[in-house]
């Protein structure tokens, strides 16, 4: 980590998400976000990130479980809200996001947050990082990387 490098959480990521999402008034901009849902960002948000930046988003693994990604302690966190649209959980401090990150945070809440969840954990069964990962297991930031850097990185 640089010196001037502030550590980002995936709770981090999240709120920023959900303030895009309360700025957006486009009646067509997707569902709620849930916490399928969320975590669905997340992995293209970690996985965009790896491709266009080189470095992850944030330290935590998704593990491959049978709707997709998922990062453990977030979903646990956030399993209070079952399927119902999340409350952010702290102040967003976008002061922690450099102005590449805040950018392509943005593309990807453009590009992804307008598919439901649902779409959203389809598209992560179709990709090889999930595919290739056996249940519970840890997916590799490496093979998120990989398919990323091949599939999405002109996002």
């Amino acid at each position: 980590m640089n010196m001037g490098e502030i550590k980002k959480t995936p709770m981090d990521v999240l709120d920023f998400f959900l303030k895009l999402q309360q700025l957006d008034d486009d009646e067509g901009a997707g569902d709620v976000i849930t916490n399928l849902k969320a975590q669905k960002l997340l992995y293209y948000a970690q996985g965009v990130c790896l491709a266009k930046l080189g470095t992850p988003l944030f330290d935590d693994d998704f593990v491959a479980w049978q709707h997709g990604p998922v990062i453990k302690d977030l979903y646990h966190k956030l399993k209070c809200f079952g399927s119902n649209q999340i409350v952010s959980l702290q102040d967003l401090k976008i002061s922690k996001f450099t102005d590449k990150e805040q950018d392509l945070l943005v593309s990807v809440y453009k590009t992804f947050g307008q598919f439901s969840a649902w779409k959203l954990r389809d598209m992560t069964h179709a990709e090889d990082p999930w595919k290739n990962a056996k249940m519970d297991d840890v997916i590799t930031k490496e093979s998120i990387r990989a398919f990323f850097s091949k599939r999405y990185a002109g996002i």
